[in-house]
């Protein structure tokens, strides 16, 4: 709960604090709050939160690959750049190349 009420502030570091700290989720292979933040965030105007949930993907990707590729299926088309670059940094120069195609 604590993290939906930070990612409802209008402070963007709470926001930041909110979705870099699902990463601890992602650790234990619970991926549900951080997806359900990365989605909330795709319309998000600030590279730092950009920044925080392409690296929180790419941690989901480390952990289950197919989850990973299932959000960017789903969002890859309206996901900020950065967020996008980030989360396909670890994918083969393949897929890279795919999901950047899909951003486009």
């Amino acid at each position: 709960d604590i993290l939906f009420e930070l990612s409802n502030s209008t402070n963007m570091w709470e926001q930041r604090i909110a979705i870099v700290t699902t990463l601890a989720f992602v650790r234990n292979r619970n991926f549900t709050t951080a997806l359900t933040l990365a989605e909330k965030y795709l319309t998000h105007t600030h590279d730092l939160i950009h920044k925080a949930t392409g690296w929180v993907l790419r941690e989901i990707g480390k952990k289950n690959i197919d989850v990973l590729r299932h959000f960017l299926n789903t969002h890859a088309l309206h996901m900020p750049r950065t967020t996008l670059r980030y989360a396909i940094e670890k994918m083969s120069q393949d897929e890279r190349k795919h999901y950047m195609e899909l951003g486009k």
